[in-house]
């Protein structure tokens, strides 16, 4: 039997945060001043406002702590992530379900924070890919208008499906209902026009080719006030 040493430590002043909504407890992992080759740590709380996030970087930096890591919980994590970044930190944002799969995480927020700052010191676990500021904020933008076109088709298909309960078939003649011509119609329509020859001479354009076809799609004959569109 030969003698095996403890593994190289990945980084040796490293911290661990578990984040909340109103509170973040810290840990911090540090050589020891009375042990050779052991490790000291301490935990401690602070609010998530700004002012308190800067006493906490106050507080790592006095130890020399150089690295960070910290569970991606929500949106809390973004204010903790990004000030310590700005602060000159190497932070580290492990995925949720990473860290529920490594054995061993205890039950308490305290706890946990002195676990995440092992795992961080030993580096057991690869940081998930944060993109620089600039990248953050247009990703920001992109996601927004992504989120506003998915609400904009959700409106069109339940347009389209209050015509379908009036059996008012536009759009099986107009491909695409909430065109000029469409648009017309409808808000003739809501605005309480009921005559197929007049809502079909709303047409524009090719769409006047088609007049026979609009004039029978667009036969009132079963609407009533409760599948009024849109």
């Amino acid at each position: 039997m030969e003698e095996a040493g403890d593994e190289p430590l990945f980084c040796e002043r490293a911290a661990g945060i578990d984040i909340g909504k109103q509170l973040v407890s810290v840990t911090i992992r540090v050589p020891s001043d009375t042990r050779k080759g052991g490790r000291a740590q301490e935990t401690r709380e602070f609010g998530t406002t700004r002012r308190q996030l800067l006493e906490m970087a106050d507080w790592l930096a006095c130890w020399g702590v150089t690295r960070a890591g910290m569970e991606s919980t929500s949106d809390y994590w973004k204010p903790v992530f990004f000030l310590l970044e700005k602060a000159g930190f190497d932070c580290l944002l492990y995925q949720s379900s990473k860290v529920k799969a490594l054995p061993g995480r205890p039950k308490t927020d305290r706890l946990d924070s002195a676990w995440l700052a092992r795992v961080t010191e030993q580096g057991s676990l690869a940081g998930s890919f944060v993109p620089p500021e600039d990248i953050r904020r247009l990703r920001t933008h992109t996601r927004y208008r992504r989120r506003l076109t998915q609400a904009r088709t959700a409106e069109k298909a339940r347009c389209e499906k209050l015509l379908e309960d009036a059996h008012l078939k536009l759009s099986s003649v107009i491909s695409d209902i909430h065109g000029v011509s469409g648009r017309a119609m409808l808000e003739a329509v809501i605005a309480g026009e009921r005559n197929p020859k007049v809502l079909a001479g709303l047409a524009r354009g090719t769409m006047r080719r088609k007049l026979g076809l609009l004039e029978e799609a667009l036969d009132c004959s079963f609407f009533t006030p409760l599948s009024r569109p849109c």
